[in-house]
């Protein structure tokens, strides 16, 4: 996410730094990079030339100049002004009103509309809600069934009337009927299109005059950059948009989309999609976004993830058996299958300070593979080598090899790592630092 621009922002505020005193002069040489940096990442050209005179008339004023700390004060200026541009605060679902009401996703084909659905109902049913999905997408082939199939993965009920019923009279049945089955938030998977036309648009604007839904939320593809831009625009002349959900975030190396669409559109982005899991989707904060391209990492988002999916009981049973010394390698596989929950070793890395470019300096690359790895190895031990890793001697660790599908210098490399973890966890247990996961330290 951002990695291009990330690396180009970066650059330029190391040459800041590197002079001791800030004079116009330099600053108006680093936003001349700047702006080049934005426009390559495919920026609003109108977006990038305001952004850059507010950074401008901000840095050659007593405020940078007079500094002692020049060179922190432009990256604080710039750090702020691209939350500005992105919305400045994170802008909140609209679900205050009676209930059951609507939500309308709405977008072109492709987009990943449905998907983005499903992920949007997971995100509610963990915050108490009891959404329920509608599939208004009549036209395109296996809409219906995609929905109900994400519908059963989550554990979240489906519409499933009367099937010839025009997109508008199912949304309407829908919401006379979510009552029944406890619903109180109707998620609406319309129709797209491969572009817009005036029928698909017509059809939008009766589901709306039918169900009044106090969100109507476009997913956008964050990958087409202006094209997004562009799409939010149309929509949000015919619709009057509440938001924007940027999908394909995580391939999205340049951040065109989501710098221009809110200063385009004046809609803010609400939710991002970082991958094609159910639980890929983020809340979107325009601050923490804004540290992330600036290579400052996103702790809060980090520990939020950590929160949701934090299991108390696993952990106190983990703190009573590190007080007794007895940590094993089924309490290491219990805390690596807690981790994978956060996501991908690269999403960890990036949410970290500095990572993104100490993985750039390093040549660092997360294998996911090796996770996969361990977690066979430890799945080919008996529980009794699990809870007692000194017994496994050469014939089982052959075995277990064998098992794996792995080699037994991996199975010597894994014994030889958790030995070491072992004793780490195990001092800092006695020092009080139990919590720290021990899966990090591996």
């Amino acid at each position: 996410m951002f990695e291009n621009l990330t690396e180009k922002l970066t650059g330029i505020f190391k040459k800041l730094r590197g002079h001791g005193r800030l004079t116009e002069k330099n600053i108006q040489e680093s936003l001349r990079e700047v702006r080049l940096a934005l426009l390559e990442a495919d920026v609003n050209y109108k977006v990038v030339k305001k952004f850059v005179e507010d950074i401008r008339q901000r840095a050659v004023g007593e405020e940078v100049l007079g500094s002692l700390t020049p060179a922190q004060q432009v990256i604080k200026i710039v750090n702020e002004e691209l939350t500005n541009l992105m919305g400045g605060t994170r802008q909140e679902l609209d679900l205050g009103g009676k209930t059951p009401l609507a939500l309308m996703l709405v977008g072109l084909q492709g987009s990943g509309k449905t998907t983005t659905a499903g992920k949007l109902a997971l995100h509610l049913r963990k915050r108490g809600r009891n959404p329920y999905l509608v599939p208004a997408d009549v036209y395109r082939p296996a809409a219906i069934e995609q929905l109900e199939k994400l519908g059963q993965q989550i554990g979240v009920n489906v519409y499933s009337g009367k099937r010839k019923l025009k997109p508008e009279e199912i949304c309407s049945d829908a919401l006379s009927n979510a009552s029944t089955v406890g619903a109180d938030v109707l998620i609406i998977d319309t129709a797209g299109r491969l572009h817009i036309d005036e029928a698909l648009m017509a059809e939008l604007v009766r589901i709306k005059e039918r169900v009044h839904p106090p969100e109507i939320l476009l997913v956008a593809d964050a990958m087409t950059g202006q094209d997004a831009v562009n799409v939010a625009k149309q929509f949000d002349a015919l619709l009057e948009l509440t938001g924007i959900i940027l999908t394909k975030m995580e391939g999205d190396a340049r951040g065109g989309a989501a710098l221009s669409i809110k200063a385009v559109t004046g809609k803010p982005i609400k939710f991002i999609g970082v991958g094609e899991k159910l639980d890929a989707l983020e809340p979107f904060f325009p601050d923490r976004m804004a540290s992330r391209i600036l290579g400052m990492g996103d702790i809060l988002s980090l520990v939020e993830k950590a929160q949701a999916e934090f299991d108390e009981k696993e952990a106190k049973r983990l703190e009573k058996k590190l007080k007794k010394r007895e940590f094993d390698l089924e309490d290491f596989h219990s805390q690596l299958r807690q981790m994978k929950k956060l996501g991908s070793l690269e999403q960890i890395l990036g949410m970290l300070p500095g990572m993104g470019q100490l993985k750039k300096l390093k040549g660092l690359k997360p294998d996911e593979k090796e996770l996969v790895k361990i977690e066979a190895i430890i799945n080919s031990m008996t529980r009794e080598e699990r809870r007692n890793y000194k017994i496994i001697n050469g014939s089982r660790r052959r075995r277990i090899a064998l098992g794996s599908g792995t080699k037994i210098q991996d199975v010597n490399r894994l014994l030889k790592n958790f030995a070491q973890t072992k004793k780490l966890v195990e001092n800092m247990a006695r020092k009080g630092l139990q919590d720290v996961p021990s899966i990090l330290h591996y």
